[in-house]
C-alpha cells in the first residue's frame, strides 16, 4: 500500500524565520509599468497597495538548488513529500495599517497548518504559511497563503485542447479591468516575483510534462489584478481584510476580465475569460 502524504509530514514542524526588507520604490514602480497602471508615489512613507508585498522579501536561490520544475528542491516550508507538485490555491490578509515604502520592514514566516485531503487527482496536502509584517515594531499586516501539494503526476486535470485568443468575456459588474497577457508579460512578472516555475515561461514543458495547452497565468497575478479594481475605482477606501481563491488556470493569450461589485463595506471580485466565469474570486472589506 502506498505511503500516505500525511505520514511524510507527521514530524515536520519547521521553525519560523524572520527577514528584513527596506521596501524601496523600484519594485512597485516596475509592477506598475508592467501592468500600465499608476505607480505608488516614490516618496518615503507612501502606502504599498494590498498584496504588493509579494514584490519584496524575495529569495534568489542558487541555480543548482532548483528542481526540474523550476521550484526549489528543498526549503524550510516545502513539505518533505516525494515528487512534489505544487499549486497556489489562495490566501487571506488582515491589514491593520498599510506597509510604507522606503521604510524598513520585518517579516516573520511560520507554518500555520497542514491538512491532508482527498481530491479528484488523488491525495493532496494543503500547507498554510503565515506571514507577519512589522514596521517600527508595529504589526501592520498578517497574511496567510494556502499551497496545495500532490505527489507524482496523479490524474491529469481537464483543460481546453486549444486556446481562443480573440474572444473577450462579456462585461459584468460596475468595476472592470481587462488584461490580455502575453509571453513577455508573464516572463517579466516571473522576474519581478523571483518565480522560476516553468509553467509560466516554458511552453514545451507546459504541454508535455504538466498537460496544459499553453503558458499558465500566475495565480498571484490574478489576485493582484482583482485588487487593482479597488485601487482604480475606490482609491479613497482603505482595505481592512481580503481573501481570495484561485479556482481554474487561465492561459497566455486569453482575454481576462477582472470585475467587481462594491457595497458600503465590502466588494466581491472575480476573474473571467470567455470560457470560465470564475477563474479566481476575492472578497474585500473596507475600514
Amino acid at each position: 500500500m502506498p505511503t500516505s502524504l500525511a505520514s511524510h509530514v507527521e514530524s515536520w514542524r519547521p521553525e519560523p524565520v524572520t527577514d528584513e526588507d527596506a521596501l524601496p520604490p523600484a519594485p512597485a514602480a516596475a509592477l506598475s509599468a508592467l501592468l500600465d497602471l499608476p505607480a505608488p508615489a516614490a516618496e518615503s512613507g507612501d502606502r504599498l497597495p494590498p498584496l504588493w508585498q509579494w514584490l519584496y522579501f524575495l529569495h534568489w536561490a542558487p541555480q543548482q538548488a532548483l528542481g526540474p520544475d523550476g521550484h526549489l528542491r528543498d526549503a524550510r516550508f516545502l513539505p518533505p513529500i516525494p515528487d512534489r507538485r505544487r499549486m497556489f490555491a489562495g490566501g487571506r490578509c488582515e491589514i491593520t495599517e498599510p506597509l510604507r515604502l522606503n521604510q524598513p520592514a520585518e517579516r516573520t514566516v511560520s507554518l500555520a497548518a497542514i491538512t491532508p485531503k482527498q481530491g479528484r487527482s488523488g491525495e493532496l496536502l494543503f500547507v498554510t504559511e503565515r506571514q507577519e509584517f512589522r514596521q517600527d515594531g508595529r504589526l501592520c499586516l498578517v497574511e496567510e497563503q494556502d499551497i496545495v501539494y500532490r505527489s507524482g503526476d496523479g490524474a491529469t486535470p481537464s483543460h481546453p485542447a486549444a486556446l481562443d485568443a480573440s474572444t473577450e468575456p462579456e462585461p459584468e459588474g460596475p468595476w472592470q479591468l481587462r488584461l490580455h497577457p502575453t509571453e513577455t508579460l508573464l516572463f517579466r512578472f516571473s522576474a519581478l516575483t523571483a518565480n522560476a516555475h516553468r509553467i509560466h515561461y516554458d511552453s514545451p514543458y507546459c504541454r508535455d510534462t504538466e498537460g496544459y495547452p499553453g503558458l499558465v497565468v500566475h495565480g498571484p497575478l490574478l489576485a493582484l489584478l482583482m485588487l487593482e479594481l479597488v485601487r482604480g475605482n475606490a482609491p479613497e477606501r482603505q482595505v481592512r481584510s481580503l481573501s481570495y481563491r484561485l479556482h481554474r488556470p487561465a492561459f497566455v493569450g486569453e482575454h481576462l476580465l477582472a470585475h467587481g461589485t462594491p457595497t458600503d463595506d465590502h466588494a466581491q471580485l472575480h476573474i473571467a475569460t470567455h470560457r470560465e466565469a470564475r477563474h479566481a474570486t476575492a472578497e474585500v472589506t473596507f475600514a
